[in-house]
């Protein structure tokens, strides 16, 4: 493995981290906290002139068709600014879903407007109870005479306020993987929104499809195959995901040490208390491990080597590493840390958001221990993977 970054990789960490000072300020991240919509109107346009909102997607289609270890190094960046926006949720998992699906029309007509920004695309994926895996999904798409009818409900759908259209995981048979993919306008009639809170007062909704009437031609792929497309782009996807945790852990350890430096007891910096120093150097010792994990499934992937394993691994232990390095800070910080004036405690409950989200911890374990007990990459025992 060989992660010496090259001049372009170093470029893209330097211009990204630029973006975020500029136009993805603290000042940004609380601003978008609970709003209705969550586009930074400034930082979206800069990663639209930069060209990052089309990193993943290929260049035939407009993006820049960058690796995924290009990419995690601009995550980890992002992670460190805690930055806001539908860019995962559009130019990642919902052009990733595209990208796999192997469907060449919807790719034509859908990747050009992601990469561009012109066309945010947002997956409804998670429902009430339903679990990760493809058991969980069980919004149906009846066909009916051309058309499908959706019903159903879904949640946890990011951004779906500033999205043109929806990426749609739908049931269309009884076997367990028979889900597609479909393309559904936000603003069709039998969609219903629906605002949820969240400890990271970030912009999710709940959406209820109350028999929503698309054509045939919204089905992306093959019908039953809009799984294993899916499954494909969550497994790059988190990838990133575990770069952006990765990074929040490093700035959250980098506020910690300069309060710990700042501020006085008994007449010295609290840093000088052994306790409190013996915490940040184990935190510094598993922010550099999940680091170098992030980087070594990015490359794995860039390499042409499966990630089946590498990357739930990344994700499990850099969104740990996250939320115990913020736990710490909030300890270091004392009662202080917790109040709306401090911004360790925007880290701290992204964190927690984030180890939940994407995939969870118990679902990660799951599919870790499935690659390393008999290489299936199912999960076992779980009641919402078959």
């Amino acid at each position: 493995m060989d992660l010496k970054f090259t001049d372009e990789q170093n470029m893209l960490r330097d211009m990204t981290r630029n973006l975020c000072s500029d136009y993805s300020g603290i000042d940004v991240v609380r601003r978008m906290e609970n709003d209705p919509i969550g586009v930074p109107a400034q930082l979206w346009a800069q990663m639209q002139q930069t060209g990052l909102l089309g990193m993943r997607i290929p260049e035939a289609h407009g993006g820049m068709g960058l690796s995924l270890l290009d990419c995690a190094v601009i995550y980890e960046q992002f992670g460190r600014a805690l930055t806001p926006g539908p860019y995962f949720d559009s130019t990642i998992m919902s052009a990733g879903a595209l990208v796999h699906s192997g469907d060449r029309a919807w790719q034509a007509d859908l990747l050009p407007g992601i990469a561009a920004g012109e066309c945010i695309v947002v997956p409804a994926w998670l429902e009430p109870d339903g679990g990760f895996g493809p058991a969980g999904v069980q919004l149906r798409a009846t066909r009916d005479g051309d058309h499908y009818v959706l019903q159903g409900v879904k949640r946890h759908v990011f951004h779906a306020r500033a999205a043109h259209k929806l990426l749609v995981l739908a049931r269309t048979g009884d076997e367990p993987e028979s889900i597609s993919l479909f393309v559904v306008d936000a603003d069709s009639p039998g969609l219903h929104y629906e605002q949820q809170r969240s400890m990271a007062s970030d912009t999710q909704y709940k959406l209820v499809f109350d028999g929503l009437r698309v054509p045939q031609s919204a089905r992306i792929g093959a019908e039953h195959a809009g799984w294993t497309a899916w499954n494909a782009a969550l497994h790059e996807g988190i990838v990133l995901l575990a770069a952006w945790a990765a990074g929040g852990a490093e700035r959250a350890l980098e506020i910690t040490v300069q309060y710990s430096k700042d501020r006085e007891q008994f007449g010295k910096p609290i840093g000088a208390f052994q306790a409190l120093a013996h915490d940040m150097a184990d935190a510094s010792t598993v922010v550099e491990g999940a680091k170098a994990l992030v980087l070594e499934a990015a490359w794995a992937h860039a390499a042409g080597k499966p990630i089946d394993r590498l990357a739930p691994m990344a994700k499990l232990f850099a969104c740990k590493t996250f939320r115990d390095v913020t736990a710490m800070a909030q300890q270091v910080h004392g009662g202080i840390g917790f109040t709306l004036d401090y911004d360790i405690q925007l880290y701290y409950r992204r964190a927690k958001q984030l180890q939940m989200n994407w995939w969870d911890s118990r679902h990660l374990e799951q599919l870790v221990a499935a690659e390393v007990l008999d290489g299936s990459g199912r999960c076992i025992d779980d009641p919402f993977t078959v």
